[in-house]
Parts: structure tokens; C-alpha cells; sequence
């Protein structure tokens, strides 16, 4: 068992609450349950409780047992000594604050009904399903379930609005600096997702401005930062590269020491570091406006177009330097520019309307018209329920779900899984 059952018990009233009684055999009223903390601290503030003649207002603590008071070194933390009521599920030692006076204790075990028990305990034992409401998933009401994936989005770009604050506060509040380093890291993908943030990071925006109009520099630039032109290579445009980066360096005194090294290895040809380097270098030789059509509200849908780039020259017959192949197109696909969209110019634009103070309904509206990203996780969700809306903000919602819920049996803080004990 859990301690967040016991929340949820308390927090819901989920026990014969009219039995209530205290360990010394007082009665006791719940006037209100109080505001579940989820930080440290109490776990419910602002409880209004009578025991016995006396209506007690303060915090309510919730152990296993009794003796995990003890064992948390409560008596000594001063943040506890407003506790009026520990609610416990076994009761096996009295407990008292700091002056020595005695803390009234509620023991659950014999208040709540064995149906409710097997309940959290078919719905938290399931170790070997991936998740723990899969065989009930499918049965979940449709429209619960859009609603609560609709608040896990915005937890979604809440956590992902995190990093996009640090880089402005880190730039100067340089918007236009902020949305290249995003889009690099999410020209990365996964695998070098770090690593291109911090080529991105290691120069002035500027450089990027004032030689947009010169694709050539522009890759000299991003894959020297990336440390792609060191070494030694007879070919003669990796030698054009590296004297365009050598002069790139000395003029604006670049530095690339603290630079990630980019991964080639079980890349697919198309994702390796070279071609998305320069694909992006791409992106910003053609478009010199960017951040005015990112964040234009009317121009979102619009915007797949901007980053449909492909490669030409050496990249036509090269993934890599000195070893070349029949030509082919290297464009950014559909697949691609979905997730640049996704995981890029939406939370972008959500920082950047909250920011500025305008609404984030066209944001939203983004996500709803965006297909729904292909992986692995997705699918299994779809699996389970088909009906589920195939677009950006449900599929994100899910991973979010995902890691930050199921993965950390967190059932009892989701909206589905409380239903499912109800």
C-alpha cells in the first residue's frame, strides 16, 4: 500500500467517516478534508476538524503507520507542529509534538470496505501490464478521458515552457535567439537533440542574422561549432568548409570547446548530424522573417511550408564527408516538419503568447490540426482505445501521461484512475 491510497481516502471520504473515532475512542467530524500539498510539508492544510467538544483548525498528516511519524523525524520539524489530526492506516504507536502534548490519531484499517481495498489493489498491483488500468482503458468513458488529456497537455507545455524561460533569461530576452536554439535541438531529435542546443548556444544569434543570406558560411558555421570540420580530409569541400570556419572563428573569436560532439552511430543516413545541420542552415538562408511568421496567429497553419527545405550540391550525393553516393533528394518530410511543429513552434508560440499577454486559443488550435506523432507509445494508447482524436494534443497529452503518471504509478493523482476506484 500506498501513502497516496490514504490521500484519496481522506481526501474523497472514501472510509465510514461517520464511525470516525480516535485511537482513545473521541469522535470525530470532518468539517472540511483541507488543500492536498503535494510539496513538503503537511499533507493537507487548512483542516477543519472536531474531536471530540473541540473544532480544531490546522494540518492533517497521513502515515501507514503511526510510527513513521518517528521514522520522518516529524517531532523535530517545526513545519508539523500545526499537525491537529495524524490519519493512519495501522495504528502502533501514540505520537506527540514537540511540547509533549498528544496528537490525535484516526486508524483507517477498519473504516474502509474491502470492495474499495480490492479496487486500488487490482488497479496498483499490475507490475508485469505496461499500464496498470490497460484492461480497463478501453471502457473508460470517451469524454472523461478527452478531458483529461486536455489538462495534461497544458501540464505538457507547462513543462516544456521550462526550458524555452531559461534561454530567454539566459539571452537577454532574445526571443528570435531562443526559437533557432529550439529549433536546433529539435532538428537533433533525440539521439543529438543536447548536442545541437549546444552548438546553437555556443554563438551570438547575430552571426546566424548577418550571413543568412550565404549557405555556404552558414554550414561552415554550424557543423565547424559541431566540431565536424576537425581532422583531416582531402575532399575539397570539407577543405572550402573548414577555411570558411577557420575564418568564421577569428572574426567573431568562436569557441566550441564546451560544444557536445554530435552522434552518427545507428542514425539512419537521412538523421545524421550533417544533413540536419544542414538542412537547418537551410531553413535560415531561405527564410529571413522567421520569428515574424512563427508567431504570427493567422500564419500558424501556414507554416509547414518554412521549414520544407532539402539539400543540393555536395549534400546530393554525400551523407557524410569523403564518402559519396548516387545523388539523391534529402528534403525534411512530413514526419519531420510535424514534430518540428509539435515540439518547437507550439511551445514556442505558448511561451510567447503568455509572455505578451494575448490568448493561447490559436495555439491550441495548432495542436488540434496537427496529425498525431508516430511512436511507440502512442500507438499502444491507441491500441486501447481507436476512437481516441488522432491529432498533436492528444498524442502529446498521452506521453505525458505516460512518463509522468503511469510509469510512476501515480494512479491516484489521475483523473482516470480515480474513476476507475469510484
Amino acid at each position: 500500500m500506498q501513502e497516496d491510497f490514504l490521500h484519496y481516502l481522506w481526501k474523497f471520504k472514501k472510509f465510514k467517516f461517520h464511525e470516525a473515532r480516535t485511537t482513545d475512542g473521541e469522535e470525530i467530524v470532518i468539517s472540511e478534508a483541507g488543500i492536498h500539498n503535494k510539496l513538503s510539508g503537511p499533507d493537507f492544510f487548512n483542516a477543519k476538524v472536531r474531536v471530540g467538544d473541540q473544532l480544531w483548525a490546522g494540518n492533517v498528516e497521513i502515515h501507514i503507520k503511526s510510527s513513521d511519524w518517528y521514522a520522518h523525524h516529524h517531532e523535530t520539524d517545526e513545519n508539523y507542529d500545526n499537525v491537529i489530526l495524524h490519519v493512519v492506516w495501522q495504528h502502533d504507536v501514540d505520537i506527540f509534538r514537540k511540547d509533549s502534548a498528544p496528537i490525535p490519531t484516526l486508524e483507517l484499517e477498519a473504516l474502509v470496505d474491502l470492495a474499495v481495498f480490492q479496487k486500488y489493489y487490482r488497479l496498483s498491483s499490475n507490475n508485469k501490464k505496461w499500464i496498470n488500468c490497460e484492461n480497463s482503458f478501453p471502457e473508460i468513458d470517451q469524454f472523461q478521458i478527452e478531458r483529461w488529456l486536455e489538462r495534461l497537455y497544458f501540464e505538457r507545455l507547462e513543462e516544456k515552457s521550462l526550458l524555452i524561460t531559461e534561454l530567454l533569461e539566459k539571452s537577454g530576452n532574445d526571443w528570435e535567439a531562443v526559437l533557432f536554439q529550439l529549433l536546433a535541438k529539435n532538428f537533433g531529435l533525440n539521439v543529438n537533440g543536447e548536442a545541437f542546443l549546444s552548438i546553437a548556444r555556443s554563438f551570438d544569434f547575430k552571426i546566424i542574422k548577418k550571413n543568412s543570406g550565404d549557405k555556404v558560411v552558414l554550414q561552415s558555421l554550424l557543423l565547424g561549432q559541431a566540431g565536424l570540420l576537425d581532422g583531416k580530409c582531402e575532399d575539397p569541400y570539407f577543405q572550402e568548409l573548414k577555411n570558411n570556419f577557420q575564418y568564421l572563428k577569428h572574426k567573431y573569436s568562436l569557441d566550441n570547446s564546451c560544444v557536445l560532439k554530435p552522434k552518427f552511430f545507428r542514425l539512419r543516413p537521412d538523421n545524421f548530424p550533417t544533413i540536419r545541420l544542414v538542412q537547418l542552415a537551410e531553413v535560415y538562408t531561405s527564410q529571413h522573417n522567421l520569428f515574424m511568421e512563427v508567431t504570427n496567429p493567422l500564419n500558424l497553419l501556414n507554416l509547414v511550408k518554412k521549414f520544407q527545405v532539402e539539400v543540393d550540391g555536395y549534400w546530393l550525393s554525400h551523407y557524410s564527408f569523403g564518402r559519396k553516393h548516387r545523388e539523391r533528394r534529402k528534403k525534411t518530410t512530413a514526419n519531420f516538419i510535424n514534430l518540428i511543429m509539435i515540439n518547437t513552434i507550439v511551445p514556442f508560440n505558448f511561451v510567447y503568447a503568455s509572455k505578451v499577454g494575448v490568448s493561447v486559443e490559436s495555439v491550441v488550435e495548432l495542436a488540434r490540426a496537427l496529425i498525431a506523432e508516430e511512436n511507440a507509445v502512442v500507438s499502444r494508447f491507441y491500441d486501447f482505445k481507436p476512437d481516441l482524436p488522432a491529432d498533436a494534443l492528444h498524442s502529446q497529452a498521452l506521453l505525458h501521461l505516460k512518463k509522468n503518471y503511469c510509469d510512476k504509478n501515480r494512479c491516484m493523482e489521475c483523473e482516470l484512475g480515480l474513476n476507475l476506484l469510484q
